[in-house]
């Protein structure tokens, strides 16, 4: 089974090609997703010979991820950041679930969740899923599955697994290393409406239950579709 990487990236010029190097021993499809920066990424990322596609506008972390696993080919998806966090010798043991057949989606827990809105996202997922960590950028999942996320809010925070699950797909949640990356600390406040996403997704979530129970009599969404 290929892997296509996809790296969602905004003015990461200076540590993108190093992300590059790292992913590449683990890809058979490396796919950076510039998202309308104002540096040279994109011409980095072109030279070490990872497909680019750009925005013509900044659309935002969660928009980035959903035009590469629109554009990924390979039979599994893996996501990354382009600040270099996440160490890339990692990405075996995020895959070997689902090329076992164990899993269509394996997320990576961070130990520590920095944002306090993180963790209440987290919290209200656990409503649904037992999961330690909902908004890591280092994920890896079936590419049919990607494909069909609508991923509908303002982040990945919460949806992207609730979304998952919903659909029918089997999510494992491993342990994944971090390194210390500077980063600007700015409020983030969209994780506030970010919410009302969540809170709908763990309604479908349960109306999805009930179909299944038979509590409902409407026809249960086939998987993955």
């Amino acid at each position: 089974m290929g892997i296509s990487v996809v790296i969602p990236a905004y003015n990461e010029e200076g540590r993108i090609g190093q992300v590059i190097r790292e992913v590449t021993p683990y890809a058979e499809e490396i796919l950076v997703v510039d998202d309308c920066s104002t540096d040279s990424t994109a011409d980095v990322a072109k030279r070490l010979h990872a497909k680019v596609v750009s925005h013509n506008r900044n659309l935002g972390h969660k928009e980035a991820v959903k035009t590469g696993f629109k554009a990924a080919s390979e039979d599994i998806v893996v996501t990354i950041d382009a600040d270099g966090e996440y160490p890339a010798d990692q990405i075996p043991k995020l895959v070997a679930p689902i090329a076992a057949g164990a899993a269509d989606l394996v997320s990576g827990a961070r130990r520590h969740i920095p944002r306090i809105s993180e963790r209440m996202l987290t919290s209200l997922t656990r409503l649904v899923l037992d999961v330690s960590d909902t908004g890591g950028g280092f994920k890896a999942l079936k590419g049919d599955l990607a494909k069909t996320l609508e991923l509908k809010g303002f982040c990945i925070c919460g949806i992207f697994l609730l979304e998952v699950a919903r659909k029918g797909g089997t999510i494992l949640e491993i342990p994944v290393k971090r390194r210390f990356i500077s980063k600007p600390k700015v409020p983030a406040w969209h994780h506030l409406p970010q919410l009302l996403y969540v809170l709908r997704e763990i309604v479908l979530s349960f109306r999805q239950q009930a179909l299944h129970e038979g509590k409902v009599s409407q026809p249960v969404q086939e998987r993955f579709q």
